[in-house]
């Protein structure tokens, strides 16, 4: 009896998540990134040391780097180059966290690296104004996390460009 107890509220489970999945809107991958390709003549060291230098400019703390690519290859396995970089306002983010802990989902912003099959490298990082956009904040907090995306979006304009 115990068991069939438990098969039933798991195929409930199941049934109740089949409908809620069907009710999502249909969001296409690339609607939730933003995609900048690096141009030509910039290689891929020029673009990190260019995001990095106007990440300071902006007061955006590089709080953490992801060589996931040589990982990877320390696993004895070829991978192409991909590199995380993770940027963070403290203040900012401590006050998204404390108007929704939702927010430390999202935390800390970043930036992808990535090196596609032709060799053509990319910053990749999530769109912003998805998560803006359906947010419910304050003027002021919704100031600040504007601030906080332009100032994402200067930095992968910079490391696109190699502008330093």
């Amino acid at each position: 009896m115990k068991n069939m107890i438990l098969l039933l509220l798991t195929v409930g489970l199941m049934a109740s998540g089949a409908v809620q999945a069907a009710s999502l809107p249909d969001i296409k991958l690339e609607q939730t990134v933003v995609k900048m390709p690096l141009q030509e003549g910039v290689t891929m060291s020029d673009a990190v040391d260019s995001m990095k230098l106007r990440a300071n400019r902006h007061n955006m703390n590089l709080v953490a780097e992801l060589p996931l690519s040589r990982q990877v290859e320390a696993m004895g396995k070829k991978a192409r180059r991909m590199e995380i970089f993770q940027f963070c306002d403290a203040l900012t983010a401590q006050r998204m966290v404390e108007a929704n802990i939702n927010f430390a989902a999202y935390l800390p912003c970043r930036i992808a690296l990535v090196e596609d099959e032709k060799g053509q490298g990319w910053l990749v990082m999530m769109n912003l104004d998805m998560m803006l956009n359906g947010a419910t904040l304050t003027e002021e907090l919704k100031a600040e996390a504007t601030r906080v995306r332009d100032a994402l979006m200067d930095i992968m304009q910079a490391g696109a460009e190699g502008a330093l």
